[in-house]
């Protein structure tokens, strides 16, 4: 138990968890690559493809040549378009042309700080981010732990609180915040720290957004899973990782595509579907010898065949 989890936050989180061409049609072989993923879409988070320093219309137009079901932007490229002149009117219509959903977007806002100034300032900041989330079409946003995630011993309680912030901004915005953990975080770096502030916000939209990665480098254990609601999760963050450089070391860039690494993937997949989670597979990576090595089509293409094929493997 780390130092930063007290005994009275350990007791809580563990009752927590014992309770709970765009416009052209998709080709028929991208159909049959999502067909086995059924109950689950596979999206791309634009991070997979971030190297390759596309505009938003461009990311979009990858995403459905590569025959995803989703996308999942990150709001500061929402936000150079829309500085740059860009019409968030007309990205809708291609992503809706295109037969895409808009599952989630990544946002740095830092929302759970103490300082509260800065803290104001964050909620402002996701405030916006949400707007921009809406105007896509968009309905539920990442609420990651940035600005703490380098603060040990910071109280979960109090994040809760701060957590439910933001979901009551979401409730005027219309768009639903997921608690997001990182495993290299020194406040919420664990699953079961997650499930603590998720479940103490006390909000009926509270949800959790899990990574594989993230929970191998923090040492979760899928098992884990099991003790969690599923179904009020929308999305998931495939990718895979390497058994070198080890856990204590590996950080995002190692992480590759689904199938490739040693992450029990077909346990993973089918504990979520056992648990009730039908959402999006989202996948996640940061690897630059991919960027140097494809064009950001062909990787984005071979990270959806690679995720169809691992669900394929655990669903037959």
């Amino acid at each position: 138990m780390p130092k930063y989890f007290t005994r009275r936050q350990f007791v809580a989180a563990t009752t927590v968890l014992t309770g709970g061409a765009l416009v052209a049609a998709k080709s028929a072989s991208a159909d049959a690559d999502n067909a086995p993923s059924k109950p689950f879409v596979i999206g791309l988070n634009i991070g997979t493809i971030r190297g390759y320093k596309l505009s938003l219309p461009d990311q979009i137009e990858v995403t459905a040549k590569a025959g995803y079901g989703a996308i999942e932007p990150w709001i500061g490229d929402i936000s150079s378009f829309v500085d740059q002149g860009g019409s968030l009117k007309d990205v809708r219509k291609r992503i809706d042309d295109a037969g895409l959903k808009v599952s989630s977007a990544i946002d740095f806002s830092q929302w759970a700080v103490d300082d509260e100034t800065a803290r104001t300032a964050g909620l402002e900041k996701m405030k916006q981010a949400m707007g921009l989330v809406a105007e896509l079409g968009g309905t539920h946003i990442a609420a990651a732990p940035s600005g703490i995630n380098r603060t040990p011993g910071m109280d979960l309680f109090a994040i809760a609180e701060r957590y439910r912030a933001v979901l009551e901004l979401g409730d005027e915005m219309g768009v639903v915040p997921q608690l997001e953990f990182w495993g290299s975080a020194q406040t919420l770096g664990r699953v079961g720290e997650a499930a603590l502030v998720a479940m103490h916000a006390g909000h009926p939209k509270a949800c959790l957004l899990l990574d594989a990665y993230h929970m191998y480098k923090a040492n979760c254990p899928f098992e884990g899973l099991r003790q969690l609601n599923g179904a009020q999760m929308v999305n998931f963050h495939i990718n895979d990782y390497p058994a070198d450089p080890p856990r204590e070391q590996i950080n995002d860039s190692d992480r590759v595509f689904p199938g490739d690494g040693i992450c029990p993937l077909a346990e993973v997949l089918q504990l979520l579907r056992q648990i009730g989670f039908r959402g999006v597979l989202s996948l996640e990576i940061f690897n630059r010898s991919y960027w140097e090595k494809y064009d950001a089509l062909t990787t984005a293409r071979l990270g959806r065949e690679k995720t169809a094929a691992v669900v394929q493997a655990a669903f037959g």
